[in-house]
């Protein structure tokens, strides 16, 4: 497998609507994830073997910056025009994707441990792979 490198996030157009979340990334092309996301208090821990995306909106809910969390498929190539943001994080590790928001790597699950309030925006994590994908909203505790 080749070697993958960490990539900053940049701001994205985010459209939120009923049927899903869309994101427009900086080279022009747009990635939606349908549904409406569970929401869940907290933390998060992913299905195993699941790919990870971390989208934190601002607090108008029209832009957001998105990290694609452990990915080792997509090339840097691709990644980097596209204005997403790529941590990887090894079995053990755990590292601050954006304030109020961490990411830990137990092996096979992703857990996205997130503070809405203090990442001043809304919290989605998004888990896909060939069977389907499963949508997420970190919300804060009542």
């Amino acid at each position: 497998m080749s070697q993958r490198s960490e990539f900053s996030p940049d701001t994205l157009p985010v459209d939120l609507t009923e049927a899903g979340i869309a994101v427009e990334y900086t080279d022009g092309r747009e990635v939606f994830y349908g549904g409406v996301p569970e929401k869940v208090t907290g933390e998060l821990t992913t299905a195993p073997g699941k790919e990870v995306h971390v989208l934190v909106t601002d607090p108008t809910e029209t832009e957001g910056v998105l990290v694609y969390v452990n990915d080792r498929t997509t090339a840097d190539s691709i990644i980097e025009d596209t204005g997403v943001g790529r941590v990887l994080v090894d079995q053990g590790e755990e590292t601050t994707l954006f304030p109020g928001v961490a990411v830990r790597e137990t092996g096979y699950r992703t857990i996205v441990d997130a503070d809405p309030e203090t990442a001043r925006g809304r919290v989605f994590v998004f888990e896909e792979d060939d069977m389907g994908e499963r949508a997420f909203e970190i919300v804060a505790t009542e």
